[in-house]
């Protein structure tokens, strides 16, 4: 009977260990303006936490790291919904993502900076961000702030001989803020703005407002999500005549936007988007693992969307726990060094390292990871053209 007993306890103690986890929400927009931009990022955040798990798990009893994933919509409300849940509810230790600039602030004021959770988010580009620390160190992304990138647009532009444009922005607080830094800079470098205005996303027709944008210029600086206002403007803009060269940023570089506009039509069309170095060992890294995972490895925000979920593991794991109050610290610890290099996909040396008391500094598939104190990142951006019916990118900085 007392070999029996024993033998149960050892049992159940095996079922609990195989059973543990730590687990962190990953609230994306699976639904809403952008979902074939978001469908990749999503296969990216899943093939990080694969290669933890395939890789021993974390800690020394394997512990599974499970991503909980929630739907924001990329919309202000539905995130604040979907992270509370994912907070209260769920208990997860942190949080990756969300994917929009507006979700993102929403969620971090309403509900992790209140409760203390780290948000790193992946592809959230609002200098509007840079300000919500306030001293709580409590928020991260993987992406570089549009105030890097407005600027990079502007010079773009000028570069391309465009000296005059109208400019139209969604409103809303990603499209609005990077159509703020882009106007300020362009105005800077000499160019003239013949109209700046905003328009409210999901109408059925902006044949009025394209009108009015296109009396003084044939040149359209449009700051919009693709579904949800982008096409309808350039469709509605080709219709017209009203101009017959477009540009803008992230929200409009989606294979959605060729499919419904004609990849003939878009011959004098580019959009700047966030972007790796493709040169480096940490990209060769990342493209071989996500080759091998049939995820698209240098579409835009993948490979940021995979940095974030693996670097939160890999501060997790430097801590020795899910608990949410050490995160932060640790996932400056793992990103800034110093240590030994730690590339995509080498989550097993990390742990080894980190087991033996070293120090690990990763590398990421979308470039270093270093945070600034507001914990932003620098990064690069990318010119992206139609060619051969898709978008071809060329690294601008």
């Amino acid at each position: 009977m007392k070999k029996t007993i024993l033998t149960g306890i050892a049992t159940a103690a095996l079922a609990f260990s195989a059973s543990a986890e730590v687990k962190v929400g990953n609230p994306m927009a699976v639904t809403g303006p952008i979902p074939d931009l978001v469908a990749p990022m999503v296969l990216a955040v899943d093939l990080a936490a694969q290669h933890v798990n395939e890789q021993g798990g974390l800690f020394s009893d394997g512990q599974k790291y499970t991503i909980v994933r929630a739907d924001s919509g990329c919309d202000p409300t539905a995130a604040v919904d979907a992270v509370t849940k994912l907070v209260n509810v769920e208990q997860v230790s942190a949080i990756i993502g969300p994917v929009c600039s507006g979700a993102t602030i929403a969620q971090a004021q309403s509900v992790t900076i209140p409760a203390g959770v780290v948000t790193l988010s992946v592809s959230a580009s609002s200098p509007a961000i840079s300000s919500l620390e306030s001293g709580t160190d409590l928020v991260f992304r993987t992406a570089a702030s549009d105030a890097f990138q407005g600027k990079a647009l502007a010079e773009l532009a000028i570069a391309n001989g465009i000296t005059d444009l109208a400019i139209s922005y969604a409103n809303d607080d990603y499209n609005a803020a990077i159509a703020a830094v882009f106007a300020a800079n362009y105005e800077m470098l000499g160019g003239t703005i013949t109209a700046n205005e905003a328009h409210e996303p999901d109408k059925s027709s902006y044949r009025s407002e394209v009108a009015t944008l296109g009396s003084g210029t044939n040149n359209l600086a449009l700051f919009a999500y693709y579904g949800s206002s982008g096409i309808t403007i350039l469709r509605n803009s080709l219709e017209t005549g009203a101009f017959d060269l477009f540009f803008g940023a992230d929200g409009m570089a989606a294979q959605e936007v060729i499919d419904q506009i004609g990849a003939e039509n878009l011959g004098n069309a580019f959009f700047t988007t966030s972007t790796s170095d493709q040169t480096t060992n940490a990209f060769g890294a990342w493209k071989a693992a996500a080759e091998a995972g049939n995820v698209p490895a240098a579409d835009p925000f993948v490979p940021n969307s995979y940095d974030a979920a693996f670097m939160m593991a890999l501060a997790i794991e430097k801590l020795g726990s899910g608990d949410r109050s050490g995160i932060a610290s640790a996932l400056r610890a793992i990103a800034n060094g110093p240590g030994e290099v730690i590339l995509p996909g080498e989550f097993a040396k990390a742990k080894s390292i980190l087991a033996a008391g070293g120090s690990i500094h990763y590398v990421g598939a979308s470039g270093p990871q270093d945070f600034f104190n507001n914990g932003d990142v620098a990064g690069f951006f990318s010119k992206n053209t139609v060619v051969d019916g898709a978008w071809s990118a060329e690294i601008i900085k």
